[in-house]
Protein backbone atom coordinates (compact mmCIF):
# COMPACT_ATOMS: atom_id res chain seq x y z
CA UNK A 1 0.00 0.00 0.00
CA UNK A 2 1.17 3.24 -1.47
CA UNK A 3 -0.17 6.80 -1.01
CA UNK A 4 -1.42 8.43 -4.37
CA UNK A 5 -0.50 11.63 -3.42
CA UNK A 6 0.30 14.69 -1.18
CA UNK A 7 -2.66 16.28 -0.46
CA UNK A 8 -4.87 15.20 1.82
CA UNK A 9 -8.44 14.93 0.84
CA UNK A 10 -11.64 14.31 2.94
CA UNK A 11 -12.28 10.77 3.10
CA UNK A 12 -15.69 9.08 2.03
CA UNK A 13 -18.53 9.09 4.69
CA UNK A 14 -18.66 5.50 5.99
CA UNK A 15 -15.08 5.81 7.03
CA UNK A 16 -15.99 9.24 8.98
CA UNK A 17 -18.66 7.49 10.24
CA UNK A 18 -16.90 4.68 11.26
CA UNK A 19 -14.13 6.05 13.24
CA UNK A 20 -16.32 8.48 14.81
CA UNK A 21 -18.74 5.80 16.08
CA UNK A 22 -15.73 3.72 17.37
CA UNK A 23 -14.33 6.43 18.97
CA UNK A 24 -11.43 7.24 16.90
CA UNK A 25 -12.42 10.53 16.02
CA UNK A 26 -14.35 13.65 17.18
CA UNK A 27 -16.80 15.64 14.92
CA UNK A 28 -14.01 17.24 13.24
CA UNK A 29 -13.61 16.79 9.33
CA UNK A 30 -11.58 13.91 8.66
CA UNK A 31 -9.21 14.22 5.33
CA UNK A 32 -6.47 11.54 4.38
CA UNK A 33 -5.28 10.24 1.56
CA UNK A 34 -6.53 6.48 -0.69
CA UNK A 35 -3.75 3.85 -0.71
CA UNK A 36 -2.62 1.65 -3.33
CA UNK A 37 -1.92 -2.00 -3.39
CA UNK A 38 -5.05 -3.77 -2.87
CA UNK A 39 -7.88 -5.21 -5.14
CA UNK A 40 -10.56 -6.16 -2.64
CA UNK A 41 -10.65 -3.04 -0.33
CA UNK A 42 -10.93 0.54 -0.54
CA UNK A 43 -7.77 1.47 2.00
CA UNK A 44 -7.26 5.13 3.29
CA UNK A 45 -4.70 6.90 5.67
CA UNK A 46 -6.76 9.10 7.16
CA UNK A 47 -5.30 12.15 9.93
CA UNK A 48 -7.00 11.94 13.42
CA UNK A 49 -5.98 14.12 16.39
CA UNK A 50 -3.97 10.96 17.45
CA UNK A 51 -2.15 10.83 14.39
CA UNK A 52 -2.69 9.16 11.63
CA UNK A 53 -4.13 5.79 11.01
CA UNK A 54 -5.08 2.95 8.16
CA UNK A 55 -8.60 2.23 7.69
CA UNK A 56 -10.11 -0.41 4.95
CA UNK A 57 -13.55 -1.27 3.69
CA UNK A 58 -13.73 -4.38 2.13
CA UNK A 59 -15.89 -4.62 -1.34
CA UNK A 60 -18.35 -7.23 -2.41
CA UNK A 61 -17.04 -6.95 -6.32
CA UNK A 62 -13.07 -7.00 -6.24
CA UNK A 63 -11.34 -5.29 -8.71
CA UNK A 64 -10.16 -7.52 -11.15
CA UNK A 65 -11.19 -8.40 -15.30
CA UNK A 66 -13.08 -11.52 -13.96
CA UNK A 67 -17.31 -11.35 -11.96
CA UNK A 68 -15.12 -11.86 -8.77
CA UNK A 69 -17.36 -11.12 -5.68
CA UNK A 70 -16.95 -11.88 -1.91
CA UNK A 71 -18.91 -11.19 1.50
CA UNK A 72 -17.50 -7.75 2.72
CA UNK A 73 -18.12 -9.24 6.82
CA UNK A 74 -15.10 -10.57 5.60
CA UNK A 75 -12.86 -8.05 7.42
CA UNK A 76 -14.06 -8.80 10.31
CA UNK A 77 -12.24 -12.10 10.48
CA UNK A 78 -9.40 -9.99 9.40
CA UNK A 79 -9.47 -7.93 12.55
CA UNK A 80 -9.61 -11.16 14.74
CA UNK A 81 -6.29 -13.08 12.42
CA UNK A 82 -4.47 -9.76 13.60
CA UNK A 83 -5.41 -9.97 17.29
CA UNK A 84 -4.50 -14.01 17.61
CA UNK A 85 -1.42 -12.93 15.26
CA UNK A 86 -0.20 -10.45 17.30
CA UNK A 87 -0.04 -12.83 20.74
CA UNK A 88 1.39 -15.38 18.57
CA UNK A 89 3.89 -13.61 17.20
CA UNK A 90 4.16 -9.89 18.77
CA UNK A 91 4.68 -7.28 15.90
CA UNK A 92 3.89 -9.01 13.32
CA UNK A 93 1.12 -7.35 12.18
CA UNK A 94 -0.17 -3.84 12.69
CA UNK A 95 -2.10 -3.25 15.65
CA UNK A 96 -6.07 -3.53 15.46
CA UNK A 97 -7.36 -0.52 16.98
CA UNK A 98 -11.45 -0.99 15.46
CA UNK A 99 -13.50 -2.83 13.40
CA UNK A 100 -16.94 -1.87 12.59
CA UNK A 101 -18.90 -4.72 11.47
CA UNK A 102 -22.34 -2.96 10.13
CA UNK A 103 -20.01 -0.41 7.95
CA UNK A 104 -17.31 -2.97 7.29
CA UNK A 105 -14.67 -0.73 7.83
CA UNK A 106 -11.19 -1.62 9.74
CA UNK A 107 -9.15 0.54 11.56
CA UNK A 108 -5.51 -0.17 12.56
CA UNK A 109 -2.07 1.37 13.30
CA UNK A 110 -0.75 3.38 10.61
CA UNK A 111 2.86 1.80 8.79
CA UNK A 112 4.72 5.10 8.22
CA UNK A 113 6.35 3.54 4.29
CA UNK A 114 9.69 5.40 5.68
CA UNK A 115 10.31 2.59 8.28
CA UNK A 116 9.17 -0.78 5.83
CA UNK A 117 10.27 -1.66 2.38
CA UNK A 118 7.34 -3.84 0.51
CA UNK A 119 8.96 -7.47 0.49
CA UNK A 120 7.27 -7.48 -3.55
CA UNK A 121 9.04 -4.36 -4.55
CA UNK A 122 12.68 -5.55 -3.22
CA UNK A 123 12.00 -8.98 -4.86
CA UNK A 124 11.31 -6.69 -7.95
CA UNK A 125 14.42 -5.28 -8.01
CA UNK A 126 16.37 -8.65 -7.83
CA UNK A 127 16.77 -8.20 -3.66
CA UNK A 128 15.94 -11.62 -2.78
CA UNK A 129 17.55 -11.63 0.69
CA UNK A 130 17.30 -15.38 2.41
CA UNK A 131 17.24 -14.21 5.83
CA UNK A 132 13.83 -12.75 4.64
CA UNK A 133 12.81 -15.45 3.47
CA UNK A 134 13.44 -17.29 6.87
CA UNK A 135 12.48 -14.84 8.94
CA UNK A 136 8.88 -14.91 6.99
CA UNK A 137 8.61 -19.15 7.01
CA UNK A 138 9.74 -18.34 11.37
CA UNK A 139 6.54 -16.11 11.62
CA UNK A 140 3.79 -18.15 9.66
CA UNK A 141 4.76 -21.32 11.74
CA UNK A 142 5.10 -19.18 15.07
CA UNK A 143 0.91 -18.33 13.97
CA UNK A 144 0.27 -21.48 12.43
CA UNK A 145 1.60 -23.75 16.00
CA UNK A 146 -0.04 -21.33 18.34
CA UNK A 147 -3.38 -21.27 16.88
CA UNK A 148 -3.47 -25.59 16.14
CA UNK A 149 -2.40 -25.34 20.07
CA UNK A 150 -5.80 -23.52 20.41
CA UNK A 151 -8.54 -25.56 19.05
CA UNK A 152 -11.58 -23.62 20.41
CA UNK A 153 -10.17 -21.03 17.75
CA UNK A 154 -11.65 -22.48 15.48
CA UNK A 155 -15.32 -21.04 16.28
CA UNK A 156 -14.15 -17.32 16.06
CA UNK A 157 -13.43 -18.51 12.02
CA UNK A 158 -16.25 -20.49 10.87
CA UNK A 159 -15.58 -18.63 7.11
CA UNK A 160 -15.55 -22.07 4.90
CA UNK A 161 -18.06 -19.98 2.28
CA UNK A 162 -15.71 -16.67 2.30
CA UNK A 163 -12.86 -18.60 1.57
CA UNK A 164 -14.36 -20.62 -1.05
CA UNK A 165 -15.57 -17.57 -3.10
CA UNK A 166 -12.06 -15.72 -2.36
CA UNK A 167 -9.81 -18.10 -2.53
CA UNK A 168 -10.92 -22.23 -3.38
CA UNK A 169 -13.27 -20.85 -6.07
CA UNK A 170 -11.25 -18.09 -8.16
CA UNK A 171 -8.14 -19.62 -7.74
CA UNK A 172 -8.37 -23.79 -8.22
CA UNK A 173 -11.99 -24.46 -9.16
CA UNK A 174 -11.51 -21.64 -11.88
CA UNK A 175 -8.19 -22.85 -13.25
CA UNK A 176 -9.77 -26.52 -13.74
CA UNK A 177 -12.55 -24.77 -15.92
CA UNK A 178 -9.46 -24.08 -18.13
CA UNK A 179 -7.98 -27.55 -17.93
CA UNK A 180 -10.85 -30.05 -17.80
CA UNK A 181 -8.61 -32.92 -18.73
CA UNK A 182 -7.17 -32.47 -14.95
CA UNK A 183 -10.08 -31.03 -13.08
CA UNK A 184 -10.44 -34.35 -10.98
CA UNK A 185 -7.13 -33.58 -9.72
CA UNK A 186 -7.08 -30.10 -9.25
CA UNK A 187 -10.75 -30.86 -7.33
CA UNK A 188 -9.34 -33.40 -5.33
CA UNK A 189 -6.59 -30.40 -4.25
CA UNK A 190 -10.07 -28.40 -2.95
CA UNK A 191 -11.21 -31.40 -0.99
CA UNK A 192 -8.11 -32.22 0.40
CA UNK A 193 -7.28 -28.38 1.40
CA UNK A 194 -10.92 -28.09 2.97
CA UNK A 195 -10.49 -31.12 5.28
CA UNK A 196 -7.58 -30.63 6.61
CA UNK A 197 -8.62 -28.00 9.09
CA UNK A 198 -6.03 -28.00 11.94
CA UNK A 199 -5.25 -23.86 12.41
CA UNK A 200 -5.35 -20.38 11.51
CA UNK A 201 -4.81 -19.50 7.86
CA UNK A 202 -4.31 -16.12 6.60
CA UNK A 203 -4.99 -17.03 2.82
CA UNK A 204 -2.86 -14.29 1.27
CA UNK A 205 0.45 -14.54 2.22
CA UNK A 206 2.22 -13.10 -0.72
CA UNK A 207 4.94 -11.00 -0.94
CA UNK A 208 2.31 -7.53 -1.82
CA UNK A 209 1.53 -8.21 1.75
CA UNK A 210 4.58 -8.79 3.84
CA UNK A 211 6.28 -5.29 4.77
CA UNK A 212 10.01 -5.73 5.98
CA UNK A 213 10.99 -3.22 8.91
CA UNK A 214 14.25 -3.27 11.08
CA UNK A 215 12.20 -5.80 13.61
CA UNK A 216 11.23 -8.50 10.87
CA UNK A 217 8.31 -9.18 8.35
CA UNK A 218 5.06 -7.88 9.03
CA UNK A 219 1.65 -9.45 7.39
CA UNK A 220 -0.91 -7.58 6.42
CA UNK A 221 -4.31 -7.96 4.62
CA UNK A 222 -5.31 -11.25 6.27
CA UNK A 223 -9.10 -10.96 4.48
CA UNK A 224 -9.13 -14.46 3.82
CA UNK A 225 -8.76 -15.80 7.10
CA UNK A 226 -9.93 -18.81 7.67
CA UNK A 227 -9.87 -21.85 10.39
CA UNK A 228 -8.38 -24.53 7.94
CA UNK A 229 -5.20 -26.34 6.67
CA UNK A 230 -2.00 -24.40 6.86
CA UNK A 231 -0.28 -26.19 3.83
CA UNK A 232 -2.74 -23.52 1.74
CA UNK A 233 -0.33 -20.72 3.33
CA UNK A 234 2.79 -22.33 2.48
CA UNK A 235 2.02 -23.04 -0.62
CA UNK A 236 0.82 -19.71 -1.35
CA UNK A 237 4.13 -17.75 -0.30
CA UNK A 238 6.50 -20.39 -2.05
CA UNK A 239 4.37 -19.73 -5.21
CA UNK A 240 5.39 -16.20 -5.36
CA UNK A 241 8.71 -17.10 -5.15
CA UNK A 242 8.96 -19.35 -8.47
CA UNK A 243 7.00 -16.74 -10.16
CA UNK A 244 9.10 -13.88 -9.80
CA UNK A 245 12.12 -15.85 -11.40
CA UNK A 246 10.53 -14.78 -14.67
CA UNK A 247 9.56 -11.23 -13.46
CA UNK A 248 13.50 -10.51 -12.49
CA UNK A 249 15.41 -13.21 -13.86
CA UNK A 250 18.75 -12.32 -12.91
CA UNK A 251 17.14 -12.86 -9.43
CA UNK A 252 16.15 -16.49 -10.08
CA UNK A 253 19.10 -18.44 -8.04
CA UNK A 254 18.36 -16.13 -4.97
CA UNK A 255 14.44 -16.85 -5.11
CA UNK A 256 15.27 -20.58 -5.07
CA UNK A 257 17.44 -19.73 -2.55
CA UNK A 258 14.76 -17.74 -0.64
CA UNK A 259 12.31 -20.68 -1.65
CA UNK A 260 14.28 -23.36 0.24
CA UNK A 261 15.12 -20.80 3.11
CA UNK A 262 11.49 -19.79 4.01
CA UNK A 263 10.46 -23.96 3.30
CA UNK A 264 13.13 -25.23 6.04
CA UNK A 265 12.62 -22.27 8.53
CA UNK A 266 8.64 -23.11 8.68
CA UNK A 267 8.98 -26.91 9.04
CA UNK A 268 11.48 -26.14 11.83
CA UNK A 269 8.26 -24.58 13.46
CA UNK A 270 5.48 -27.61 12.74
CA UNK A 271 4.68 -29.29 16.26
CA UNK A 272 1.08 -30.11 15.85
CA UNK A 273 1.50 -33.17 13.31
CA UNK A 274 4.12 -34.96 11.16
CA UNK A 275 6.19 -32.12 9.09
CA UNK A 276 6.34 -34.67 6.02
CA UNK A 277 2.62 -34.90 6.26
CA UNK A 278 2.04 -31.17 5.68
CA UNK A 279 4.46 -30.93 3.42
CA UNK A 280 3.21 -33.66 0.86
CA UNK A 281 0.04 -31.61 0.82
CA UNK A 282 1.55 -27.98 0.08
CA UNK A 283 3.42 -30.16 -2.60
CA UNK A 284 0.71 -31.34 -4.28
CA UNK A 285 -1.26 -27.92 -3.83
CA UNK A 286 1.59 -25.59 -4.83
CA UNK A 287 1.14 -26.69 -8.72
CA UNK A 288 -2.21 -26.37 -8.57
CA UNK A 289 -1.58 -22.51 -7.22
CA UNK A 290 1.32 -22.01 -9.88
CA UNK A 291 -1.16 -22.62 -12.65
CA UNK A 292 -3.71 -21.03 -11.21
CA UNK A 293 -1.55 -17.38 -11.36
CA UNK A 294 -2.20 -17.63 -14.96
CA UNK A 295 -5.42 -19.34 -15.74
CA UNK A 296 -7.53 -18.85 -12.31
CA UNK A 297 -9.37 -15.13 -11.57
CA UNK A 298 -5.97 -13.57 -10.61
CA UNK A 299 -3.53 -14.08 -12.59
CA UNK A 300 -0.59 -12.27 -11.69
CA UNK A 301 0.38 -8.95 -13.51
CA UNK A 302 3.81 -9.33 -14.17
CA UNK A 303 2.99 -12.42 -16.36
CA UNK A 304 2.67 -10.51 -19.62
CA UNK A 305 4.43 -13.00 -22.23
CA UNK A 306 3.07 -15.82 -23.57
CA UNK A 307 6.00 -17.81 -23.38
CA UNK A 308 6.40 -17.74 -19.91
CA UNK A 309 2.70 -18.35 -19.08
CA UNK A 310 3.32 -21.57 -21.46
CA UNK A 311 6.28 -22.80 -19.28
CA UNK A 312 3.98 -21.85 -15.64
CA UNK A 313 1.39 -23.91 -17.60
CA UNK A 314 4.10 -27.05 -18.83
CA UNK A 315 5.17 -26.98 -15.01
CA UNK A 316 2.16 -26.56 -13.33
CA UNK A 317 0.56 -29.33 -15.54
CA UNK A 318 2.45 -31.78 -15.17
CA UNK A 319 2.95 -31.33 -11.37
CA UNK A 320 -0.78 -31.61 -10.96
CA UNK A 321 -0.87 -35.04 -12.99
CA UNK A 322 1.98 -36.55 -10.97
CA UNK A 323 2.13 -34.94 -7.92
CA UNK A 324 5.38 -35.19 -5.77
CA UNK A 325 5.79 -35.63 -2.22
CA UNK A 326 8.60 -32.98 -1.54
CA UNK A 327 8.88 -28.81 -1.63
CA UNK A 328 12.30 -29.73 -3.07
CA UNK A 329 11.05 -31.46 -5.77
CA UNK A 330 8.35 -28.58 -6.87
CA UNK A 331 11.26 -26.33 -6.83
CA UNK A 332 13.67 -28.97 -8.72
CA UNK A 333 11.23 -28.81 -11.86
CA UNK A 334 11.09 -25.31 -12.07
CA UNK A 335 14.97 -25.07 -12.08
CA UNK A 336 15.20 -27.20 -14.54
CA UNK A 337 12.46 -25.33 -16.55
CA UNK A 338 14.23 -21.96 -16.57
CA UNK A 339 18.11 -23.87 -17.20
CA UNK A 340 15.95 -25.06 -20.46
Amino acid sequence: MVDQGTSAIPVPEEFAVALRELGLAGAEPLQGQPLTGGVSSDIWRIDTARGPVCAKRALSKLRVAADWRAPIARNLYEARWMRVAQEAAPGCTAEVLGQHPGLGVLVMSYLEPSRYVLWKQALRDGHADAATARAVGRVLARIHAFSAARPELAAEFATDPIFFDIRLEPYLLATAARHPDLAPRIEALVRATQSNAVALVHGDVSPKNILVGAEGPVLIDAECAWWGDPAFDIAFCLNHLLLKCLWTPRAASAFLAGFEALSQSYFEGVDWEPAEVLEQRAAALLPGLFLARVDGKSPVEYLTSEVDRERVRRIGRGLVADPVSRLSSVAAAWRAELAS
